[in-house]
């Protein structure tokens, strides 16, 4: 796609974003659009408030569309546009879902001087020991679950993803 293929798409990020925080008041402005072969095929602004679910973020509702519309779990092939840099669980989603390419406009800084969104504070713990960061873990019977992986490793017809 060509640059103005992607500016396109960008711009309805930016209007899903405006619409979700200004005129809906569903969250933040956040959005996303999942694109395949330059065609939407999964869109989201922010949901958190709507939602009372601090996972449905734009980035998170997109995938969620795109992969219940397509029938899969795998979007290879597909771009992601985003209305902010990702925070890690729009990262990770993003990754598990094997999407191809991520485009951004607004940066994080943006997200903390004009929405006090602060992701750095969550990027900055994966680097420290388990027994330091501020979200604490700790493992739990483990042997049991243990036996639960071994099973399903052992199962022929498992499905792999």
């Amino acid at each position: 796609m060509e640059r103005e293929g992607h500016e396109r798409m960008m711009r309805h990020v930016i209007e899903l974003a405006r619409k979700a925080s200004l005129e809906d008041k569903t969250g933040g402005p956040f959005a996303a659009v999942v694109v395949r072969d330059g065609e939407i095929i999964g869109a989201s602004g922010n949901r958190v408030i709507a939602e009372n679910d601090p996972t449905w973020h734009g980035e998170v509702g997109a995938i969620r569309d795109a992969c219940r519309k397509l029938g899969t779990h795998d979007l290879t092939g597909c771009v992601l546009y985003t209305a902010g840099y990702p925070c890690p669980m729009c990262y990770a989603a993003a990754w598990w879902a094997r999407i191809g390419h991520i485009y951004y406009a607004a940066e994080m800084e943006d997200a903390l001087t004009y929405g006090d969104f602060d992701d750095s504070r969550i990027y900055a713990q994966f680097p420290l020991p388990e027994s330091e960061r501020q979200l604490a873990s700790e493992p739990l019977l483990r042997s049991e679950m243990v036996e639960v992986w071994q099973a399903f490793h052992a199962m022929p017809d498992r499905v792999h993803y």
